[in-house]
């Protein structure tokens, strides 16, 4: 009985010492938490941004993608046109545009060093 007497004192006189401590410890585990729910909350936010831009990035890149080919797919097929040129009996036709051509690269240079 001795025994659970001095239990008894010993957890009624620490009691009062443990319940302001515990409410000091309290009162900073609320602070802490608060403060890690408000990074928490600010990390998730930047994260979902993150997450819309990427989204938006892949889009543009799959447009891009669908434009290259495109063009690839053109230019392949030009160069087939002047390679069928290039090797037929039109050699004079091909003569004929690349003369042209630098005709006109020619004129358009003249003209911008007369500006």
């Amino acid at each position: 009985m001795r025994r659970a007497g001095l239990g008894d004192g010993a957890a009624a006189g620490s009691y009062g010492y443990t319940n302001s401590g515990y409410s000091v410890y309290e009162e900073e585990n609320d602070r802490l938490t608060e403060s890690l729910r408000t990074k928490v909350s600010a990390i998730k936010s930047l994260s979902i941004e993150i997450g819309t831009e990427v989204k938006n990035q892949n889009k543009i890149l799959s447009e891009m993608e669908n434009d290259f080919d495109s063009t690839g797919g053109l230019l392949g097929a030009t160069m087939g046109r002047l390679r069928t040129l290039s090797r037929g009996s039109q050699t004079k036709l091909l003569c004929y545009m690349m003369l042209f051509s630098l005709f006109v690269f020619f004129v358009i240079y003249w003209i911008i060093k007369l500006r």
